[in-house]
């Protein structure tokens, strides 16, 4: 149930609607400093359509009653019709324009078609699960957020410093411990690693965009072929390091080929959900998206250059300097998982108002909010989720082989997943939907999101996707190719510098098409939250029952 302070349905949506294109139209930014909550904006539009609704007396009455209160038509008698059921830029309330809603409140039962309206006194809003919606973070996710945010600034400041001194000290210093003989030879190859991950990255989106069937086949073995073809290249360099990296290689492409033989019958099921979740009308993010690519591949070529001065480094301080390269690259990651996620918040959110009250809501808008007021749990998060997902993938796979048998081997393996099924609980990728949506804290959200799928029982079905093993293994595909250009040219120029440069353009290949995957994924997790929220809604198809019963017949 969801209960809204208001006097007339109609005409205070429509005055909300107003006074926001008016404010809009005369300052020509965004005005007030409360932002409507999701639910908030729901019930605007269902109260739209209430209001058309109404009998013909209960016209006469409101507009008798505006005439004797001025009203922002009467204000403004030039004002646009507001456009009805459609959210897009903007929109933004003030608090000292609050008058306009008067002492009476509406419930709206958003399961039912027919939404039935009974007024009372509470004014207080709340979604499907009765979780108030005017949510303001606890004081755990302030601290947290905020904690993580200043975090993340103090580590791009100090990486940026020793960047900048690695990369000067290779290029300045003629001492044979720290030069970089033929710079060209290092930089070129990984140049080309950043450009090439990028053309690759938009290839994968466009091609999943178009044909999500085809590109999920594809990604299940195309990413084997090359990361076997990698693992040959790093044979080929033979040095001790390409060896220890080429072995890990072909074993990883072997795992990857059994795994996809084993999952060919959910293939049909993912490919469906993802057509479904790309019907979100997500106007712009392509936009975004190029952006974010733009600002990775900067920022990766910035990176590139701090591991040169690092990896020009012998002698005595070759230690420091391979903590130096590890620092990078830590950096690296965690940088690229952020803006990864904060795609992923920020589609999340359009897309769950849009499965959950079919309301397209500004993709700037969301990514603007996402930046301004959810960045520190993005961080958190983005720190959080990788570590999480390794321990339970790991717990899978390890419950996976050990199967029933009671060998000592194995008798960890129950003890092992239990304890990774409770920390996902904890962090998960379907929180970030409630950090866009309610403004939550991440552990919060991750904890509540988590609670709705398994109150849901959709937690069978969530493990059974393959969205983010067809996501995964687009990186590691994407990943793969950049591998095979930079270090078959960097082998074929300066052969001493194939074997790092080949896997730090593996690096880069991967985060960057993850970061172009993050639109899709954020999709099909908005649509699991909007379903798991309240899976009544007749806005849902029979696609995630049916699966939820096809799996429970394998049981």
């Amino acid at each position: 149930m969801l209960e809204f302070p208001i006097h007339d349905p109609g005409s205070v949506a429509s005055e909300i609607l107003k006074l926001n294109i008016y404010n809009n139209k005369k300052k020509g930014s965004r005005v007030g400093s409360h932002r409507l909550t999701t639910v908030e904006v729901a019930v605007a539009a269902i109260a739209i359509g209430v209001g058309e609704e109404d009998s013909k007396q209960q016209r006469q009455q409101s507009i008798s009653k505006k005439k004797k209160s001025r009203s922002s038509r009467d204000l403004w008698p030039d004002l646009p019709p507001p456009k009805k059921k459609k959210f897009t830029k903007n929109f933004w309330i003030s608090h000292g324009r609050n008058s306009i809603v008067e002492e009476q409140y509406i419930s709206v039962n958003l399961s039912s078609t027919n939404p039935s309206f009974n007024k009372n006194s509470t004014g207080i809003i709340h979604n499907q699960t009765g979780e108030s919606t005017t949510h303001r973070k606890t004081t755990a996710g302030k601290i947290s957020g905020f904690l993580f945010l200043i975090i993340f600034y103090l580590h791009l400041f100090l990486i940026t410093v020793l960047i900048i001194f690695l990369t000067i000290r290779s290029l300045v210093s003629h001492s044979s411990s720290f030069h970089l003989s033929h710079p060209l030879n290092w930089y070129l190859p990984l140049f080309s690693s950043t450009a090439c991950s990028a053309i690759v990255a938009f290839l994968w989106q466009l091609f999943t965009r178009c044909n999500p069937s085809k590109a999920i086949k594809t990604a299940f073995w195309l990413s084997p072929l090359l990361t076997v073809a990698a693992g040959i290249l790093l044979f080929a360099i033979g040095t001790t390091g390409s060896l220890a990296a080429a072995v890990p290689a072909v074993i990883f492409a072997l795992i990857q080929s059994l795994y996809a033989c084993w999952v060919v019958p959910r293939i049909d099921h993912t490919s469906k959900i993802i057509s479904i979740s790309l019907l979100t009308p997500t106007s712009g993010t392509t936009k975004f998206i190029v952006l974010s690519i733009l600002i990775s591949t900067i920022y990766s070529s910035f990176a590139v250059s701090g591991t040169g001065g690092a990896t020009a480094a012998t002698g005595s301080v070759s230690l420091y300097n391979a903590l130096f390269v590890l620092a990078i690259l830590l950096s690296l990651t965690w940088t690229m998982h952020v803006i990864r996620n904060i795609s992923h918040v920020s589609i999340s959110r359009v897309g769950y108002l849009y499965f959950a009250y079919g309301l397209e809501f500004n993709t700037f808008e969301a990514y603007h909010d996402t930046i301004k007021h959810s960045l520190g749990n993005v961080c958190l998060g983005s720190a959080i989720v990788p570590v999480l997902g390794i321990i339970r993938g790991s717990a899978r796979a390890i419950s996976l082989v050990a199967g029933d048998t009671d060998e000592f081997l194995f008798s960890c393996a129950n003890c092992y997943a239990g304890v990774a099924a409770r920390l996902v609980a904890y962090g998960n990728r379907w929180g970030f939907v409630h950090v866009g949506v309610y403004n939550k804290g991440f552990v919060r959200a991750s904890m509540d999101t988590w609670e709705m799928i398994g109150r849901a029982g959709l937690e069978q079905m969530i493990d059974s996707d393959l969205t983010g093993s067809f996501c995964f293994l687009c990186g590691v595909a994407a990943g793969a190719a950049c591998t095979l250009v930079s270090g078959s040219w960097a082998l074929a120029v300066e052969s001493r510098y194939a074997t790092e440069v080949s896997i730090y353009a593996f690096l880069i290949g991967y985060f960057m098409s993850r970061i172009s995957m993050s639109w899709p994924q954020a999709c099909v997790s908005a649509y699991h939250v909007a379903y798991a929220d309240n899976p009544q809604s007749l806005r849902f198809d029979s696609t995630i029952p049916d699966r939820i019963r096809e799996l429970q017949t394998m049981v």
